[in-house]
């Protein structure tokens, strides 16, 4: 579980992806691991500072009732999918549909013909690598929709690329780059928390789009996985349909804001709502 103060991120008016406005709160953010999720383990809850309105606690199983005597809004309602990596590629291979199969290959072998015969897929896991790794893939996160319409893109600040390089060096970052050509067309970035690797980061370059550069590079990943150490890879909060396509197992959760029972607090939930 990690907790973190979204100090000046309040609640956010959407659709669908983009924000359309914010209404100032002071949130505690918690975020159940996946063993957590899958197991129904009840999350600590740091305590509140008298400038807090309340919690945002992500993936809580549908298993799990939080006990909260204030203002409870579901906020949204999922599947969080995961990998099992122990089963082996074979396994997995197996278990996709036959559309699903068909479809991998398709992609790969259209990008592949785009990019002189063969895959470049480049791999990155020691603090040299990230080193390599971090100007590149910035580049690539600013031309992506994730970075402009959700400000979700690779951090380009000097204590975020610093953290990636340090857990690099403690063997909890796996990273990779999927070239067209001489062009790099797609990144992935993946942090560990302890046997799982965690599906951080991601994007594309728009001006490949038509190649599916992120499909071609998520397989490659996960083939090369599956002779790693990682238990599982975690797909982590939210749907979409290439989640639920590679996947081989997940739990059903639900992102719950548990705010002070103030009038304020209840006119933002309605708003929100």
């Amino acid at each position: 579980e990690r907790a973190r103060r979204m100090s000046g991120a309040g609640l956010r008016l959407q659709i669908g992806a983009r924000t359309i406005a914010t209404i100032p709160r002071r949130i505690v953010r918690v975020g159940l691991s996946l063993d957590a999720a899958l197991t129904g383990a009840r999350p600590p809850m740091p305590a509140l500072g008298t400038g807090d309105d309340g919690y945002l606690v992500t993936s809580v199983p549908d298993t799990l009732a939080l006990d909260w005597r204030g203002v409870v809004f579901e906020r949204q309602r999922y599947t969080r999918y995961y990998v099992d990596l122990t089963a082996g590629e074979a396994a997995w291979r197996a278990a996709l549909s036959g559309q699903t199969r068909s479809t991998l290959k398709r992609k790969a072998k259209k990008l592949a013909a785009a990019s002189g015969g063969t895959l470049d897929v480049r791999r990155f896991r020691t603090a040299a690598d990230l080193a390599d790794f971090h100007p590149i893939a910035r580049a690539l996160a600013e031309k992506t929709y994730q970075e402009r319409l959700m400000g979700a893109g690779l951090p380009g600040d000097a204590a975020a690329v610093a953290a990636m390089i340090d857990r690099a060096a403690h063997d909890a970052v796996r990273a990779w780059l999927l070239y067209v050509g001489d062009a790099p067309a797609a990144y992935l970035w993946c942090g560990a928390d302890g046997d799982t690797l965690r599906y951080d980061y991601v994007g594309h370059d728009p001006a490949f789009a038509a190649l599916s550069p992120g499909s071609v590079l998520m397989e490659a990943a996960l083939v090369d996985l599956f002779d790693d150490r990682f238990a599982r890879f975690d797909f982590t909060e939210g749907e979409g349909q290439h989640k639920r396509l590679m996947s081989t197992g997940g739990v059903d959760c639900r992102d719950l804001l548990l705010l002070r029972p103030t009038v304020a607090n209840r006119g933002a939930v309605a708003l929100v709502r």
